[in-house]
C-alpha cells in the first residue's frame, strides 16, 4: 500500500499539472462516480489527508480516491501511449492538453459539496504526520483511547491514530526508537510515546524532502546503501548489531512485521 508520502508526492504531481486548469473532459469506469458533472469545472486543489488523496473542484465536489495495494495516479500529455492499459482506468480527468488517470484504485468516489465533512474514513483521520500543523498531543490523547494490550506496532498503523504512515514506515520507526513491535502502549511512557510518534514523522518527512523513499542513512547520520534497517530484511543480519532480523504478523488483519530482536529486544 503506498504511504503517506508516496501519496503526497502524487498529489505534488497533480498538482503541478492539472491545479487551476479546467477540465475539458471526464470519464469513468462502468459502475463508477458521475464524474462528467464536472466537465467545465477549474480543479481548485489537489490535497492529501494520509493516505488519502482528494481534488477539489469550483463546482465544490471533491474526487475522492484511495490507492490502497494497487492504485496509482499518472499524469500524460495528450497523445502519449499510457505505462498501464486502459482497461485499468478507473477515472479520467482531461485538462486540455493534459490527462490524469487513476488507474486500479480501490476507492473512487466523487463527493457532493460538503461531503469531505461528512465521510467517515476521513472525518475520523488521526493528525496527518506530513500536514505542517502535526499535533502530537492530539496523536497522543487518541492513543490513550485505545485498550491497554493494544501494541507499539499496531498504534503506528491506525490511522484514526495518526495517518499517513504505513507498514515500512511502521518498522523503521520502531527499530530508530529502539521498541519491540509487541510492546503494550500502556508499556511505555508519554515522553517515549511521543519521541516513537516524532520519529515516525521524522523518517517520512526526510523521505519526502529528498524526494526518496527507502533511503534510512539520517538515522545513524552515516553513509550508507538506500535501504531500510529492518523492513522486508527478514533472516538478514542487523546492520548495526548484526542479529538475525525477525517476521511476524501483528494486528487484527495482520500485516508483517520486521524487527531486530537485539537492537529491539522484548519489553522495550
Amino acid at each position: 500500500m503506498p504511504e503517506g508520502d508516496t501519496i503526497f508526492r502524487t498529489a505534488a504531481s497533480l498538482r503541478r499539472w492539472i491545479e487551476g486548469r479546467v477540465v475539458t473532459a471526464a470519464t469513468s469506469a462502468a459502475g463508477g462516480p458521475p464524474v462528467q458533472r464536472v466537465v467545465g469545472c477549474k480543479v481548485e486543489a489537489v490535497e492529501t489527508r494520509g493516505k488519502h488523496l482528494l481534488v477539489r473542484f469550483s463546482s465544490g465536489d471533491v474526487l475522492h480516491t484511495h490507492m490502497r495495494m494497487t492504485g496509482a495516479w499518472h499524469v500524460y500529455p495528450a497523445g502519449q501511449q499510457w505505462r498501464r492499459p486502459a482497461w485499468q482506468a478507473r477515472v479520467v480527468l482531461t485538462c486540455g492538453d493534459r490527462l490524469a488517470v487513476c488507474f486500479n484504485a480501490p476507492v473512487v468516489e466523487l463527493l457532493a459539496p460538503g461531503g469531505v465533512q461528512m465521510h467517515g474514513a476521513i472525518r475520523e483521520l488521526g493528525p496527518d504526520v506530513l500536514a505542517a500543523d502535526f499535533d502530537v498531543d492530539e496523536v497522543l490523547r487518541r492513543a490513550a483511547r485505545r485498550p491497554p494490550d493494544y501494541t507499539l506496532g499496531e498504534l503506528l498503523l491506525d490511522q484514526q491514530v495518526l495517518s499517513g504512515l504505513g507498514n515500512i514506515y511502521r518498522c523503521e520507526a520502531l527499530f530508530a526508537a529502539g521498541h519491540n513491535p509487541w510492546t503494550p502502549r500502556t508499556a511505555v511512557d508519554d515522553a517515549a510515546l511521543r519521541e516513537l510518534v516524532v520519529t515516525g514523522a521524522r523518517l517520512i518527512r526526510a523521505n519526502v524532502a529528498r524526494g526518496t523513499t527507502m533511503d534510512r542513512e539520517f538515522q545513524v547520520g552515516v553513509a550508507g546503501p538506500a535501504a531500510p534497517w529492518v523492513y522486508r530484511r527478514a533472516g538478514r543480519a542487523c546492520r548495526r548489531c548484526h542479529s538475525t532480523i525477525a517476521r511476524g504478523h501483528l494486528g487484527a488483519q495482520p500485516r508483517s512485521v520486521y524487527w531486530c530482536p537485539g537492537c529491539q529486544p522484548e519489553g522495550q
